[in-house]
């Protein structure tokens, strides 16, 4: 069995991440899966411009919401290439942001191969938004879209269109990486009649692990007797990930000792935003080194206002440490309320405070580290996860005899 797996970035990104771990141990349990990649040349990023021009351009030269959505208007056709020709199964990732192109799906899908997408946010299924949010109008038909100053067709709704022209007869099977994403996607126009199922991101369990948090921290250079807690994302200061949130819940924290950890990209003026002393960390790559700062640290906590299943709380939880974060996306499927972890109120910042303070007091600290890995280990790991997918592909290629 040969499978091709294409996204966007090899490394850069959540779904990249996702999509790598799957990869290693898809190979491991011994299903030969390859790679292919946007690649960094002068074309692939005039691409990627062209297309945040055009959508600049569609909303009446408001910047607002420029990365919200996407129109896959430019791309690359990757159908004749030959690990795609080779392939028994084309598998889908995340392919925004001038990669694929609507008409290079359609090209793939004219192959008449097996394809399976797994979505890491919810635009296979709208007209081009990443997440609807509040918006329902993916049920019908994508128009008057509330990320653009449109009026009722606009860009959405030819996307839309083009979209469900390539479903129609395309044998495509659409895995949500979380419950809440499948059972969202589910209410698609475009989806109708489509299988859609949900299979969970994977980890290495041998990599994520508990180890000596005084070791860590002594690894790390991080303060030995505090309490730290731990916010990280690709963009720390998006407004996505609901950092205005976090602020606000830090300043009712009150007397608590506790210093905060900082992972990925962090603008100079972050400091001031924050009433504790704050250890910046960086963009991390390192595994070892990522799984270490979990380790590091007694909680982590995300104030991400939209989410799918996130890596990030995955791998705080293969590392033993506790997870505090909104009820939102597929975080309710992660975090088990005062389990192994805090689910606070959506967009409450008291809440948000109330279950890091919670965690912070824990007087059973390893019953509940316990709690975390035995539920990683029981839904995210390796074998659990590539099984799921090794078996539909197996599924897939029966039918297609």
């Amino acid at each position: 069995m040969k499978v091709i797996f294409l996204n966007t970035s090899e490394r850069t990104g959540g779904a990249a991440v996702a999509a790598g771990r799957l990869r290693h141990a898809l190979n491991r349990m011994g299903v030969q899966v390859d790679l292919l990649v946007r690649e960094d040349t002068w074309l692939n990023r005039f691409r990627f411009y062209w297309e945040r021009l055009v959508i600049f351009l569609c909303n009446h030269f408001n910047r607002k919401n420029l990365f919200t959505v996407s129109i896959a208007n430019t791309g690359k056709d990757v159908s004749h290439h030959p690990l795609v020709k080779d392939a028994d199964i084309i598998h889908l990732h995340w392919i925004n942001q001038g990669f694929l192109s609507l008409k290079d799906i359609r090209a793939l899908v004219k192959l008449g191969k097996p394809i399976v997408w797994t979505m890491h946010d919810m635009w296979p299924a709208t007209g081009i938004c990443h997440h609807a949010r509040n918006c329902e109008k993916f049920r019908s038909r994508c128009e008057t879209c509330p990320f653009l100053e449109s009026k009722r067709r606009d860009i959405s709704t030819t996307v839309f269109s083009n979209k469900q022209s390539i479903y129609t007869d395309a044998n495509i099977t659409f895995v949500g990486c979380s419950q809440w994403l499948a059972e969202r996607v589910k209410q698609s126009h475009l989806l109708y009649g489509k299988q859609v199922i949900a299979i969970p991101n994977p980890i290495d369990v041998n990599i994520y692990h508990p180890v000596s948090q005084e070791q860590a921290r002594g690894m790390l250079g991080l303060p030995s007797k505090t309490k730290l807690l731990l916010f990280g994302a690709l963009n720390v200061t998006d407004k996505r990930k609901g950092i205005d949130y976090l602020v606000e819940a830090l300043k009712k924290l009150g007397n608590t000792e506790c210093e905060l950890v900082v992972m990925g990209q962090v603008k100079e003026d972050i400091q001031n935003l924050f009433s504790m002393p704050m250890h910046a960390m960086g963009y991390l790559t390192d595994d070892f080194k990522i799984a270490a700062l979990y380790n590091a640290v007694d909680v982590f906590a995300t104030s991400s206002l939209e989410e799918n299943l996130p890596n990030m709380i995955m791998e705080s939880l293969s590392c033993g440490t506790p997870c505090v974060g909104f009820r939102v996306g597929g975080i309710p499927e992660m975090i088990d309320h005062k389990q192994n972890g805090y689910l606070a109120n959506y967009k409450d910042a008291d809440d948000l405070a109330a279950g890091i303070q919670w965690v912070l007091e824990y007087s059973d600290k390893e019953a509940l580290s316990k709690a975390c890995v035995e539920k990683v280990k029981r839904c995210y790991s390796e074998e659990v996860v590539a099984g799921q997918y090794k078996a539909l592909y197996e599924k897939l290629l029966d039918h297609a005899k």
